[in-house]
């Protein structure tokens, strides 16, 4: 049989379903601070104290292998994050650069702007001027023809 919620999408379905969590790290029991059977090297241990001398050998050799794993990711994280940091500054270093040229050719334009409304300023107010005072002056000869470049005759 189909379940209706398969069939009809619309449908909740009748089960919550778990979300299941990241499952955490692996990590190695701590070694004990205080060893109550300590293991002799006589030659009268029984046959069973090689197992657990097997065991807890076993046990330091993975707690071990555990630290230097730690140690090799410490060290590659430690690499990445000075990368990220000189790649980051070599990018700010770039990007202050070229703000520095683009203020410049801003400040650049801006000057000649102001150059130009100067000059246009100072030209139309000496047109202006001198305009009044060829009106203003009575000795304005009125002379279409032009003045001769040269004189025939010695003159």
């Amino acid at each position: 049989t189909i379940s209706a919620a398969l069939l009809n999408p619309r449908i909740a379905p009748e089960k919550q379903v778990p979300i299941l969590e990241k499952p955490k790290d692996w990590a190695p029991r701590p070694p004990p601070e205080f060893v109550r059977d300590v293991m002799g090297s006589s030659a009268g241990a029984g046959s069973g104290e090689f197992h657990v001398y097997r065991h807890l050998r076993r046990r330091e050799y993975m707690r071990e292998e555990f630290m230097e794993k730690q140690a090799a990711q410490q060290h590659l994280e430690e690499e990445f994050q000075k990368k990220l940091d000189s790649n980051r500054k070599v990018a700010e270093e770039k990007t202050e650069k070229r703000r520095k040229k683009r203020q410049k050719l801003k400040e650049k334009k801006l000057l000649a702007k102001k150059a130009k409304q100067d000059s246009t300023k100072t030209t139309e107010g000496s047109e202006n001027s001198s305009s009044e005072e060829e009106e203003n002056s009575p000795n304005n000869k009125v002379d279409d023809c032009e003045d001769p470049s040269f004189v025939m005759g010695g003159r």
